[in-house]
């Protein structure tokens, strides 16, 4: 039964949903919400059977987005595949189609979040420090309940050819993305949420 990769549509919403949010209560991925899913709809790619599939299993069988972090950085976020689906290597196929199309769209380097780092150095990225993507730690990681237990690697892969005299992402890359007087006051919120869990924590 052939399956395609395509772009989402507002009809693949459900699917979408359920195959990421399944994960999600397995704790193995963030959930995600219906708005930012059909919100975001346009970043997304779907892998569905390009023919009725058998019974019990769904048309939509895997999915995955690209999320803007700055102009040359984007993130590959939410990829899962239905339990049907697993061990075909299907995983491998959207991260390769989401790559391209992170390609196609001009960005220089495509990052992710990962429990299983070693499956996407298998296709062509690298480790790097989480802390060193900044734009992803600070308008995202620093709200997620998991954020001061977070079991996450980061894994990083660049696009086009950098030069080695100025890299977007890497180690000790943080002055290139954020400057000091626009990070404090994003340190200084992260403090604050730090101690106030660490207060609830002993009360």
């Amino acid at each position: 039964m052939p399956v395609i990769i395509r772009p989402a549509t507002a009809a693949d919403v459900p699917p979408i949903l359920s195959i990421v949010n399944r994960f999600a209560e397995m704790n193995v991925m963030l959930p995600r919400t219906e708005d930012s899913v059909r919100q975001t709809i346009a970043d997304w790619l779907v892998a569905a059977h390009d023919e009725d599939p058998p019974l019990g299993v769904p048309v939509v069988v895997g999915c995955g987005v690209l999320v803007p972090l700055t102009e040359a950085l984007v993130e590959l976020r939410s990829l899962a595949v239905h339990e049907s689906q697993q061990g075909k290597g299907l995983g491998g196929v959207i991260v390769d189609a989401l790559v391209q199309r992170a390609r196609e769209q001009g960005y220089a380097q495509i990052c992710a979040l990962t429990l299983r780092e070693n499956f996407f150095v298998r296709h062509g990225f690298e480790l790097v420090d989480r802390w060193s993507i900044s734009p992803k730690v600070w308008q995202e990681c620093i709200y997620c309940r998991k954020f001061h237990r977070c079991d996450e690697v980061a894994v990083l892969m660049d696009l086009i050819a950098q030069p080695p005299s100025a890299p977007v992402v890497g180690a000790g890359a943080w002055g290139s993305l954020l400057k000091w007087e626009e990070w404090q006051p994003l340190r200084l919120a992260y403090r604050r949420k730090s101690q106030g869990e660490e207060k609830e924590s002993h009360e």
